[in-house]
């Protein structure tokens, strides 16, 4: 069993930065890609970022490319997601995920509670 926890979250003024943080609690963290879903109020959860075993592949949503960045230290057994630039339209609850192999564009296997990012005007 795979259980991670989110930290990182809070809010901020538009045009700000926050990272989100996702420690995970596996013997063998690299056996593991990961990835960075949301959802805001009354939509569907949606992809925002995935990254491989290495990090040395990364994919983004096209509503964040160019402002966000995700990064793994296997060391640590930590995922970030590092987000500039960020608008209203990034308000949404920020879920970390990780699956065996590689990671589903539709998410994998074990998630997190999920962290609340809130982007005023």
């Amino acid at each position: 069993q795979v259980q991670l926890v989110e930290s990182g979250g809070g809010l901020v003024q538009a045009g700000g930065s926050l990272r989100l943080a996702c420690a995970a609690s596996v013997r063998t963290f690299r056996n593991y890609a990961a990835g960075w879903f949301r959802q805001a109020p009354g939509k569907e959860r949606e992809f925002v970022a995935r990254i491989d075993w290495a990090g040395g592949s990364t994919n983004y949503a096209n509503s964040v490319k160019g402002r966000f960045t995700i990064s793994r230290d296997n060391a640590k057994n930590t995922v970030y997601l590092q987000m500039n630039s960020l608008n209203p339209e990034d308000t949404a609850v920020y879920y970390c995920n990780v699956n065996p192999g590689i990671m589903p564009i539709t998410g994998g296997k074990y998630w997190g509670q999920g962290t609340q990012v809130t982007v005023s005007s």
